[in-house]
């Protein structure tokens, strides 16, 4: 079974979204709507100091038309690549994930094993969310990805009104585009990866609450003493 280290996105990530409403823009007004969604995308990311929320993430296989689905609790402290803290607690099975300077663990307690390396290794990447406007400032974005496609507004599930952008990386990239669902202060909220061989990672955050009171401590992973350790 694949690793869920993506979220990021990490990091990263959902439960399906069942229900929604897409309001399509009209070509001449999304160039204007894409950079005032950069815009606060930009101030989302310098006012965050942490946040918590709850976080869903839906992986597809196209070849077997398959999903694993996994919904949990994300921490998450600023920094810059490598500074940055993300601990994902994963429940049914139970996983717990933590990326703190520029190191991953993931440890899987039912099986007494975590898995430990470099959080940009393959493997240890957190993407999705994480990396989709939380870390990535306006001019990164602008940098890695053609002019945003697809933009509309649409109503995800549970009444969060976002707006959708799809990004196409410029020059090689390891997945085809990715596609965020971006709320009104700038919160990415949603995003899904879709890889070359039309594999698909949903990533979703519910609840979220920003600039809340979380320590560092809170990244550690107390390992027992019996647990095999793995490296990446």
């Amino acid at each position: 079974m694949k690793k869920f280290l993506t979220l990021g996105l990490a990091v990263l990530i959902l439960a399906i979204v069942t229900s929604f409403v897409v309001s399509p823009i009209a070509s001449a007004q999304s160039a204007g709507l894409v950079s005032s969604i950069f815009n606060k995308m930009d101030r989302n990311r310098r006012d965050l100091r942490s946040l918590r929320a709850g976080i869903t993430m839906e992986k597809y296989n196209a070849q077997l038309r398959d999903s694993d689905k996994k919904s949990g609790v994300v921490l998450y402290l600023p920094g810059d690549n490598r500074s940055s803290s993300v601990r994902v607690d994963w429940h049914n099975p139970q996983e717990m994930l933590a990326v703190v300077d520029g190191k991953y663990t993931l440890f899987r307690p039912r099986l007494k094993m975590a898995y430990v390396g470099d959080a940009n290794s393959k493997e240890g990447k957190v993407s999705g969310v994480m990396g989709f406007g939380l870390n990535a400032s306006q001019a990164q974005l602008k940098a890695a990805y053609e002019t945003p496609q697809d933009v509309y507004l649409e109503t995800l599930w549970g009444g969060v009104e976002t707006t959708h952008l799809k990004l196409v990386p410029k020059g090689k990239a390891s997945y085809k585009y990715a596609e965020i669902w971006v709320d009104g202060t700038g919160m990415p909220v949603q995003t899904k990866v879709v890889e070359k061989n039309n594999d698909t990672t949903t990533v979703r955050l519910m609840n979220v609450q920003k600039n809340v009171s979380i320590s560092k401590n809170e990244f550690k992973l107390e390992l027992p003493s019996d647990v095999k350790k793995i490296r990446g």
